[in-house]
C-alpha cells in the first residue's frame, strides 16, 4: 500500500484586492522526493509556499503537510515542517553554534540535546571550523548553509525552500545542492521554489511550472523537455571540406538538416538513442572524421519559452503585491516541540 503524500496542494487560490496571485494550484508530493516550483519572480511561487507553511491563509482551497491541514491544523503543520525563506533567519550578532542552540531551545529541545544536534548540523554543512565565529563574518554561501541547518534543528520530515540559492556564487550553489541531495537520501521531502532552470533540472523529481499564478505544465524534467520539442543529434566534423558530404549522409536518415559551415556542425532531429546509433554507424562506415557526435535534448529554458512565450527571467516581485496580506495565520514563534 503506497504511503500517504508528504505534501498536497488542493485548489489553492490567493487574491490581493482584485489581483489573483495564485489561481487554482494543485499538486501532490510523495514522501522522500523533491518538487520544483519553477517560474519567474511574480509567478506566484512564494505566495503558494506562504499558504502551505501557514504564513498566509488561502482565499480558497487548502493544503496538507505531513497529513495535516494548513487551515484547521496549523500547529501540527508547523511541527512537521521547516522553512528556509529568501531572507536569512539567523542572527548575525550570534555565532553559528549559538544560533542553532537558540533555535533548538525555542523548539523546546533540552539544552544538552540541542548542543548535540547543533554540532551534528555544523559538521553536516561544513561549518564546524566557523562554528564560533559571529555570523556577520560569514560569506553568503555560509549564511545560506547555516539558514538551512537552522530549518533542520527540529528534524522536520518536510522542508520548504524558497529560492534557496538566490545570490550565491556558482561554487556555493553547488555546495548547497550537494547538501540538499544528502537530505533527500535521508528521507526528507523537499518543496523547492526556483527561477533557475538548472536548479530544477538538477534537483527535482517532478517540476510544476507556474506563470501568472497558474500551473501551465507539470512532469519530470525529462517529460517536460520532451514535450517542448524533439531532441536533436549534433555532428561536428573534423574538416570543413567534409561538411557537404556529411549532410548527404545525414539527410536521408533524418529528413532535415541544419548546417553551420563555419562551425563545421550539422544538427538534425532525432527521436533518441536508436537514431543516434544509426547515425553513428553511417558515419563510421563513411570514413569521414568527426570531432563530436551527441544527442541534445531541449533544456528547461526551452520548455519555459515554449510554454509561456518568454524566458524565466526576473519580473516584478510577487511579494510587493502580497505585502498587505492581512490574512496571515497566527504565528507560533517557534514554540512547536521538537522531535528529539
Amino acid at each position: 500500500m503506497p504511503a500517504d503524500p508528504a505534501v498536497e496542494a488542493d485548489h489553492l487560490v490567493k487574491t490581493f484586492g482584485d489581483k489573483k496571485a495564485v489561481d487554482d494550484v494543485s499538486f501532490v508530493v510523495p514522501q522522500g522526493t523533491v518538487l520544483g516550483l519553477l517560474g519567474p519572480n511574480g509567478a506566484g511561487k512564494t505566495t503558494t509556499v506562504r499558504m502551505m507553511t501557514t504564513l498566509s491563509v488561502p482565499t480558497s482551497g487548502t493544503a496538507r503537510v505531513a497529513g495535516y491541514d494548513v487551515i484547521s491544523q496549523p500547529d501540527q503543520v508547523r511541527r512537521n515542517m521547516g522553512l528556509t525563506g529568501q531572507a536569512a533567519s539567523v542572527d548575525e550578532l550570534l555565532t553559528g553554534r549559538e544560533n542553532l542552540r537558540m533555535i533548538g531551545e525555542l523548539y523546546g529541545i533540552k539544552p544538552g540535546v540541542a548542543k548535540r544536534i547543533s554540532g551534528e548540523l555544523l559538521e553536516r554543512f561544513s561549518l564546524a571550523d566557523a562554528a564560533d565565529k559571529v555570523v556577520k563574518q560569514y560569506s553568503g554561501g555560509m549564511r545560506r548553509r547555516l539558514d538551512l541547518a537552522a530549518s533542520l534543528v527540529a528534524v522536520p520530515p518536510v522542508l520548504f525552500l524558497d529560492e534557496p540559492t538566490t545570490g550565491l556564487d556558482p561554487r556555493s550553489r553547488q555546495e548547497l545542492w550537494d547538501a540538499l541531495r544528502e537530505l533527500v537520501k535521508g528521507g526528507t521531502t523537499l518543496v523547492l521554489t526556483t527561477q533557475y532552470l538548472e536548479e530544477a533540472d538538477r534537483l527535482a523529481d517532478e517540476v510544476v511550472v507556474i506563470d501568472q499564478g497558474r500551473i501551465i505544465a507539470a512532469g519530470t524534467p525529462l517529460q517536460l523537455k520532451d514535450s517542448s520539442g524533439q531532441a536533436a543529434v549534433v555532428v561536428t566534423m573534423s574538416h570543413p571540406e567534409d561538411v557537404a558530404a556529411a549532410e548527404a549522409i545525414l539527410a536521408p536518415l533524418t529528413g532535415e538538416v541544419h548546417v553551420d559551415a563555419d562551425a563545421r556542425q550539422l544538427t538534425a532531429p532525432a527521436a533518441g538513442l536508436s537514431d543516434m546509433t544509426r547515425i553513428a554507424e553511417a558515419f563510421s562506415a563513411s570514413g569521414l572524421e568527426i570531432d563530436d557526435l551527441g544527442l541534445k535534448r531541449p533544456s528547461l529554458d526551452d520548455v519555459f519559452l515554449a510554454l509561456t512565450g518568454h524566458r524565466a527571467e526576473s519580473e516584478p516581485s510577487e511579494d510587493a503585491a502580497g505585502g498587505s496580506d492581512s490574512g496571515t495565520a497566527p504565528t507560533e514563534a517557534s514554540t512547536g516541540k521538537g522531535n528529539r
